[in-house]
């Protein structure tokens, strides 16, 4: 899912169309599927038979209540029994899957130029335009659409922790676009952090690379620290869980970024502290 994002702006972004993201945040996103709801969609994806029975039966006859015990009074308050209509079961295989399955019409509700990414709770959607004022109208019917698609699904949208981000480039600069939802804009940032990885509203990467170096000279620092005591393979597992894991993660994206020979030159020194060489 990663990939798909980062590739699809990456080429709209080369092809110098206008590119906005949104990045919706929901509030208690799991605890808010409702289940009638859920079930019913469920022939819409195709789902019939054994598998929507087994479906209906993991979520249904599920009852909760609530116990409250008194360390001063010695004493313990507990609720009756109530039936769950509501939520899927986190921490589970099962409950992101069950949570996708709830919101992948939402592709239904935007426009054709829109393009969802959807993560379990984490609803994301890419943007394109060519003029710069029927584009800020889409911007703003496409929230609209999805808002009212959030509400019909009873599920909340958090606004204050809503947010999306124009990308521009040296040809390319529409910061005077706003988006309002209810007499409210929505918060415009200029960087994220997207599924571990920082962007920027230039898509230069220079965002992410300046938030990974402190990590990697901590691991060169580790390094130099523990040689004398260790042997040549626990060095190795050293570099490979505390350098390699963070240089390797998204490299295919940001690794053609004129600020990455920052991270080859820190790549360097760790493999001269390895393997004993002189800087």
């Amino acid at each position: 899912m990663a990939l798909l994002f980062f590739v699809w702006a990456l080429l709209l972004f080369s092809l110098r169309k206008l590119l906005s993201v949104f990045f919706f945040d929901l509030a208690k996103a799991f605890d808010s599927v409702n289940h009638l709801l859920l079930i019913k969609k469920l022939p819409y994806y195709g789902i019939f038979g054994k598998t929507k029975l087994l479906i209906e039966s993991y979520l249904s006859n599920r009852f909760q209540r609530v116990q409250f015990d008194s360390s001063i009074v010695h004493s313990k308050t507990v609720s009756t029994w109530a039936k769950v209509k509501h939520g899927v079961p986190q921490g589970s295989v099962f409950g992101p899957q069950l949570f996708l399955l709830y919101i992948s019409d939402l592709l239904k509700a935007i426009l054709s130029n829109a393009t969802p990414i959807l993560l379990a709770d984490d609803t994301s959607i890419l943007i394109t335009g060519q003029d710069k004022h029927r584009f800020q109208d889409d911007l703003n019917v496409t929230f609209d659409h999805i808002s009212n698609w959030f509400r019909v699904n009873s599920l909340s949208l958090n606004i204050s922790k809503t947010c999306y981000i124009q990308f521009s480039g040296k040809n390319i600069n529409y910061s005077d676009i706003n988006i309002t939802y209810e007499n409210n804009y929505i918060s415009h940032i200029k960087e994220i952090k997207f599924l571990g990885l920082y962007i920027n509203n230039t898509l230069s990467w220079k965002t992410h690379i300046d938030k990974i170096l402190p990590k990697l000279c901590s691991a060169c620092f580790a390094m130099k620290s523990v040689k004398p005591f260790v042997s040549q393979q626990i060095l190795k597992v050293i570099c490979y869980s505390h350098f390699h894991s963070i240089r390797t993660y998204g490299l295919i994206f940001w690794g053609t970024s004129p600020y990455s020979i920052r991270v080859i030159r820190l790549q360097k020194r760790i493999v001269r502290i390895m393997m004993g060489l002189k800087s």
